[in-house]
C-alpha cells in the first residue's frame, strides 16, 4: 500500500470522534472520570489506533483483522454513547456530534473491510 494511513478517510473521522469524545467526557460527572469517561476515550483511541495498525501489517488479511478490532471498539463507543445519553452526562449536541461521527466510521469499516476481503 502506498502513502499513509493519514490518507484514510475513515481514520481521520476516526480522529475527529475520538476528539469530539474528549470534549463530550469533559463535560461528565467528576466522579465518571475513572468509570464511563475513560472507557469512552480508551475506546475512541483505540479505532483510530487499530486502523493505523492495520494500515502498517504486511498482508491484508491482518489488516482485515485490526479493522475489525477497530469496528469493535467503535461499536463499544456507540454502545457507551447511549449509556451517557441514558444517564444524562454532556450535551445533547455534543451527545449528537460524537454519535454521528461513530455511525460514519461504523459504515465506512463495513465498507473497507468488504472490499478488501474481495
Amino acid at each position: 500500500m502506498g502513502g499513509s494511513f493519514k490518507d484514510l478517510v475513515v481514520w481521520q473521522r476516526a480522529v475527529q470522534m475520538s476528539l469530539a469524545i474528549y470534549e463530550l467526557t469533559a463535560e461528565f460527572p467528576a466522579p465518571e472520570r475513572f468509570g464511563l469517561t475513560n472507557q469512552l476515550r480508551r475506546a475512541s483511541v483505540s479505532v483510530a489506533s487499530n486502523i493505523a495498525e492495520g494500515y502498517g501489517r504486511s498482508t491484508k488479511g491482518e489488516y482485515v483483522q485490526f479493522l475489525g478490532h477497530a469496528r469493535g471498539s467503535n461499536g463499544e463507543v456507540q454502545t457507551q454513547l447511549v449509556i451517557a445519553e441514558g444517564l444524562k452526562f454532556g450535551s445533547a449536541q455534543a451527545l449528537r456530534v460524537a454519535g454521528n461521527l461513530a455511525d460514519e466510521v461504523g459504515r465506512m469499516l463495513v465498507v473497507m473491510m468488504n472490499k478488501l476481503k474481495r
